[in-house]
């Protein structure tokens, strides 16, 4: 007989052991997050180590920042201190004005004719620009050629009378007072011909306004007026307005505080050179001359008026323009800098001045007179010294740097130990 077979039949419930407790669940990934979080501290420090061996391999390792110390170095800028003759000047804004500025007006009313001028042109000083019917002041003038003829005649005919009567009164023939009634008669007809005259040289002097011309030399504007027109002489507009560009002049304001080093400048110097810029202070615009101060200081501005002179040769000032004007006054001889050299701290100006061995020392200085792109030191340091222009932020005093395109002493050194070997 085969045995029985065996029938696998559940476990009772009561036999099923308990689910563990929740907590150790969260337990368990508590503990494999501080495994991996292990495991990213562990690489990289692993990373750190090698890139600090390979620095160390090249001279750049740890204690290159401080002398002893971790930190990296500082990279740099730097320039040689040096003489230099460092212009005093004064900068303001100017208004280029024009030296003449003239209104071309009519000096009679009549009908605009011609115009003979072309909008903008460059005119001379009395070339013909227009004309204005002449013929009326042609009529009015015959007409006073006509009575001062007349007057002419009159008073030669007066002089003969009385010419006559003295002689006569010289042969007891006639009263003394016919005689004295032709010689009033006589002075009244020659202030008669003199009036005449008057009026016939206004008569002509109208003849010729009819013929408009250029009171001044310079460049003319646009035209007010076309042919055709009945023009008077009181028009205020006027025919064009003429404008003299070649010289020309800027007007610009000094501080009333450098007015006297403005003068003692002058005393030193008949022709105070003067530079126009444009807004941008990049390009020059035509060099001048300093021309004179006004009498006064402006009290709202606290400023004096100024003038300069432009030969304007290249036509680059035109009237009401802005620019830059720079005053040179003097030129001073200097140890100069580079302004972005010169730092302000709590103790006041200073430069950090590299040494032989690549370290920096904090130096204080006193400023002197400066430009866009220099300063002028006047105490603390000398000709030939290097300082740093650039990275200065984030330097401390005897902290080591390097420059741009160097490799640093030790590394220096170390090239240096290596090559005879190689």
């Amino acid at each position: 007989m085969n045995p029985p077979e065996e029938v696998n039949t559940p476990p009772p419930l009561s036999a099923i052991p308990p689910a563990p407790p929740q907590p150790q669940r969260r337990r368990s990934r508590w503990v494999g997050s501080l495994l991996a979080l292990a495991l990213v501290a562990l690489a990289g420090g692993a990373a750190w180590y090698l890139i600090q061996r390979a620095n160390g391999d090249s001279g750049e390792g740890p204690g290159r920042g401080f002398p002893g110390g971790g930190r990296p170095m500082v990279t740099v800028g730097e320039a040689v201190a040096r003489k230099a003759e460092l212009p005093v000047v004064i900068d303001a804004l100017g208004t280029v004005i024009p030296a003449t500025t003239v209104t071309l007006r009519p000096q009679v009313s009549g009908q605009l004719t011609e115009v003979l001028f072309t909008e903008g042109q460059m005119v001379r000083k009395g070339q013909l620009l227009a004309r204005i019917d002449p013929r009326p002041f042609e009529q009015a003038l015959m007409q006073a050629q006509g009575t001062r003829q007349r007057d002419e005649a009159q008073l030669e005919n007066a002089r003969l009378t009385l010419a006559r009567y003295r002689t006569l009164l010289s042969q007891d023939s006639i009263a003394r007072q016919d005689v004295d009634t032709q010689a009033a008669l006589v002075k009244q007809l020659e202030g008669t011909v003199m009036t005449d005259k008057a009026q016939e040289g206004t008569a002509r002097l109208n003849l010729d306004y009819t013929r408009v011309t250029s009171p001044a030399t310079g460049r003319i504007g646009l035209r007010t007026v076309d042919a055709g027109n009945y023009v008077t002489s009181g028009d205020t507009a006027g025919l064009a307005t003429i404008t003299q560009v070649a010289p020309i002049d800027v007007q610009f304001a000094v501080p009333q505080d450098r007015v006297a080093d403005v003068l003692a400048a002058q005393g030193e110097s008949a022709a105070l050179a003067v530079t126009a810029l444009d807004r941008t202070r990049k390009t020059t615009l035509d060099t001048g001359r300093f021309s004179t101060l006004d009498n006064q200081v402006d009290t709202a501005t606290g400023t004096v008026k100024a003038k300069a002179r432009f030969e304007n040769a290249a036509g680059n000032l035109f009237p009401n323009q802005f620019v830059n004007v720079q005053l040179l006054l003097r030129n001073v001889p200097a140890v100069v800098v580079p302004v972005t050299a010169v730092r302000t701290g709590a103790n006041g100006d200073y430069v950090y001045v590299i040494n032989q061995d690549s370290t920096v020392t904090l130096r204080r200085v006193v400023r002197g007179q400066a430009t866009v792109g220099l300063m002028a030191i006047a105490e603390g340091l000398k000709e030939g010294e290097r300082v740093v222009t650039e990275g200065g932020d984030r330097l401390q005093d005897g902290m080591a740097v390097q420059l741009p395109g160097a490799s640093g002493p030790r590394a220096g050194a170390q090239r240096r130990q290596r090559s005879p070997q190689n």
